[in-house]
């Protein structure tokens, strides 16, 4: 007999959601085992120093003793700046967390990491979607001050535990098909 599939529960659309800035980067990971494993990653691979992703790896292996300060589990963010993507007119490269929630309290937070920046938090609201876009904008990026061309926000709906997408240039074309 085939084996019973529950259907999924449905999370309520009208929960909390957090929008932080969307980082034109690459993807990158660090993963601390409970046994004390040290990995780096890109989005779909481990990386190394010899195999790397824009110098990410080497600079993780580098800070390897202040990295292991995130603890256990998978801590992934953006790796940005010079050389990637939109270089955000930076000198040098910066690792970005995701995780508002667990790094809000700057204290824990590694000193050679940043957390990307969180622009709202409150319940879902198309408004306040529009007007955080609207704002970014008008006033540019909130991770590089200065920087006029922010690619976008991502919103992090909680209760869904999903996240979604909105960039300010070709937002209804595919990533693929953009020139």
């Amino acid at each position: 007999m085939k084996e019973f599939e529950a259907f999924k529960k449905i999370p309520r659309l009208s929960r909390e959601i957090v929008i932080t800035e969307k980082i034109d980067g690459t993807n990158a990971s660090i993963y601390i085992g409970e046994d004390g494993e040290f990995l780096v990653g890109s989005r779909t691979r481990w990386i190394t120093p010899e195999n790397d992703n824009y110098g990410f790896a080497n600079w993780a292996y580098a800070n390897e003793e202040e990295l292991r300060k995130l603890g256990t589990g998978h801590h992934f963010g953006e790796w940005w700046g010079q050389g990637i993507q939109r270089n955000y007119s930076r000198v040098g490269k910066i690792f970005s967390l995701f995780n508002t929630t667990r790094w809000k309290d700057a204290a824990d937070l590694p000193p050679c990491c940043s957390v990307v920046p969180e622009l709202y938090r409150g319940d879902f609201d198309t408004n306040a979607i529009r007007g955080v876009l609207k704002e970014l904008e008008r006033d540019g990026s909130k991770a590089a001050p200065g920087f006029m061309k922010p690619e976008g926000i991502i919103i992090f709906h909680t209760a869904g535990n999903l996240m979604f997408k909105k960039t300010l240039e070709k937002d209804h074309e595919p990533k693929g098909q953009q020139a």
